[in-house]
């Protein structure tokens, strides 16, 4: 086999890797979760009132919660950030609140001190990214990221 061949062969395994969370087949429409209440109707998870003859079928953020199998773990650490912890978390939970309210499956986890620092963990990368980025747009401090392409989850750091 040629070289060109096997990177291609190679990308072609590695595209096929999948978020198990996420499900291959088109959910039955409409779905809630018995769990949340979130509504699954045309491919798109919200929190629009479900139907009473809705199917029932737990949404991916809460399979992941019950699995305890986090897509985003955010670290922080440092002097300020235990300076001032809670104003920092109220921040976390403030763009929880947002982000949750247009993408249902977008949710904090766990907010968990682990002495040297703080684990937050959540259902999804794009909020453990926002909260990040929010972070570092308001507090400055050390920020950076790193996408776990294989798990398809994201490592997020911040300390000040």
């Amino acid at each position: 086999m040629r070289q060109g061949q096997t990177q291609r062969k190679n990308r072609l395994l590695k595209d096929q890797l999948h978020d198990v969370y996420r499900s291959g087949a088109k959910l039955s429409e409409p779905t809630v979760c018995p769990k949340c209440e979130a509504y699954y109707n045309k491919g798109r998870w919200t929190w629009n009132p479900a139907p009473a003859d809705a199917v029932r079928a737990a949404c991916p953020a809460c399979r992941r919660i019950a699995d305890k199998y986090p897509a985003g773990f955010i670290q922080l650490k440092g002097e300020f950030f235990n300076e001032h912890r809670e104003e920092i978390l109220n921040l976390v939970r403030n763009i929880e609140t947002v982000q949750k309210a247009d993408r249902p499956l977008e949710r904090i986890m766990d907010i968990e001190d682990l002495g040297e620092h703080t684990l937050v963990t959540t259902t999804g990368v794009n909020i453990a990214r926002r909260i990040g980025d929010s972070l570092a747009r308001s507090y400055q401090g050390e920020f950076s990221f790193r996408y776990v392409e294989d798990d398809k989850s994201i490592r997020v750091y911040w300390e000040r």
